[in-house]
């Protein structure tokens, strides 16, 4: 993995090997103290974050962060205590605290780190490319913001006001090592360029926004695209109106669609698993999805935004297929939530790496031109509001906007309307992802058409 720069370079001000020192002295002191186990991560961030409004600089914010975690167990006890001092002392006393919560918690059968054999290697652990430093001062940041807006306001004379632009420039690194054996760590970045226009007047107003995000700031899009297109979509929304309640086909716009692909992966992690709090119970080797369609896991990809040669703990990752027409193949687990559940890790303590949803159906054509084609008639969602998902029952309920479609194309934009379904459901019936493949963190999807849904308006 990327190894962090030792100062000046990539604005950090501890070096990795500062953050070794600092997770062995935390390891040594838990052993000293009598713990069975004990596992310690050092970690560092900074950054920039500007934000304009109208033409005029409202904020500069500077972040700068530090902290040094550790885990310790007596037996199967736990405990965990955190400390944003690195000094001696300060590192004894965390250990302690940490040791003297294990001491009184209740035993957990289940809790302890990973098996040795799940542990990534040194060796296991490649270059992917994930840091990548901005070095952009506050008044280049505020520039960019500035011309982001500024195309935005460009773009047509019914843009009358803005929520306003932002750049922001992070990055991040640590080191973390336990007493089974894992040592490893890397640096990160992540930047972003945003902006938030108003389009119309009065009692036609329309908000939306885009942004651009990646690991290097040499991959984002130009300041003026972005300003565009977030114009362009919000001038589209103008004169929304409500549409009486019916049952319909509807198309979720591909950022969305990565929501319901998240709605899945909280469904099938080891947390809603073994509390049994989620529809999806049991899932393992039964068919939710329709055969057309695979889930893949990748947390190798070269700058991915979810990309990890281990989890949280340490334990490696592998690229591997979730669903396979349409069928569970894997869940997400951590150590914790595998034991619970008499299973295997996955590698996922902390989340997924790198999820596509794809349908062995979809054309390279199938653009949204062509999905909105399929779709027909009904409604196209390009905003979701609310939380209104139960994911014991899979009962699914959000605020809606978006525009109505007639004979595949857009006939008019909607507003103040309510699409309800259920997951299960939804999930089975999916019947076209699109082209359209939009990345949105750590999943990548293009527009899903789901058949039937209700619509609930005036």
């Amino acid at each position: 993995m990327n190894k962090a720069p030792a100062r000046a370079p990539s604005g950090f001000s501890y070096s990795r090997a500062d953050f070794e020192e600092l997770v062995d002295f935390a390891l040594a002191h838990a052993r000293t103290l009598g713990a069975t186990d004990a596992g310690a991560e050092a970690s560092e961030g900074c950054g920039l974050s500007v934000s304009v409004r109208k033409g005029e600089l409202e904020t500069v914010e500077r972040n700068r962060d530090k902290s040094l975690g550790v885990t310790v167990y007596v037996g199967a006890r736990r405990g965990n205590a955190s400390t944003s001092d690195f000094s001696r002392p300060a590192i004894e006393r965390t250990v302690q605290a940490a040791y003297d919560i294990a001491r009184f918690t209740a035993q957990d059968p289940v809790a302890g780190l990973p098996e040795p054999d799940d542990i990534a290697p040194p060796d296991a652990q490649p270059d992917l490319d994930l840091f990548h430093p901005w070095d952009v001062t506050s008044e280049q940041a505020a520039e960019l913001a500035i011309r982001c807006e500024r195309a935005a306001f460009a773009t047509d004379a019914r843009i009358t006001n803005s929520e306003g632009a932002g750049v922001s420039a992070q990055q991040s690194h640590f080191f973390s090592a336990h007493t089974h054996g894992f040592r490893g760590g890397y640096a990160s970045s992540r930047h972003s360029i945003s902006v938030a226009p108003i389009a119309g007047r009065g009692d036609d107003m329309q908000r939306d926004a885009w942004y651009s995000s990646m690991r290097s700031a040499s991959e984002l899009a130009s300041p003026e695209s972005i300003g565009r297109y977030a114009a362009e979509r919000a001038l589209a929304r103008l004169k929304s109106r409500k549409i009486p309640t019916r049952e319909c086909p509807v198309l979720f716009e591909s950022p969305l669609a990565a929501g319901l692909l998240g709605g899945y992966v909280q469904a099938t992690s080891g947390g809603a698993l073994y509390r049994k709090s989620t529809f999806l119970l049991d899932a393992l080797g039964k068919q939710v999805f329709p055969d057309h369609i695979d889930v893949l896991e990748d947390p190798f990809v070269r700058r991915g935004k979810g990309s990890a040669a281990f989890d949280e703990e340490g334990v490696r990752t592998r690229a591997r297929k979730v669903v396979d027409a349409g069928r569970v193949e894997g869940y997400f687990l951590s150590s914790y939530s595998a034991r619970k559940l008499g299973m295997k890790t996955t590698g996922n303590a902390g989340g997924s790496h790198n999820l596509s949803l794809t349908s062995r159906r979809t054309q390279p054509g199938d653009d949204l031109v062509q999905m909105l084609k399929k779709l027909g008639t009904g409604l196209f969602v390009i905003e979701l509001m609310g939380q209104g998902v139960n994911y014991v029952t899979g009962d699914y309920s959000r605020g809606a906007s978006g525009f109505w479609v007639e004979n595949g194309e857009i006939a008019f934009p909607v507003q103040e309307i309510t699409i309800a379904g259920n997951l299960r459901d939804m999930f089975m019936s999916i019947e076209a992802v699109g082209a359209d493949v939009y990345n949105y963190g750590a999943k990548t999807v293009g527009s899903i058409l789901v058949p039937r849904m209700k619509v609930a308006g005036s």
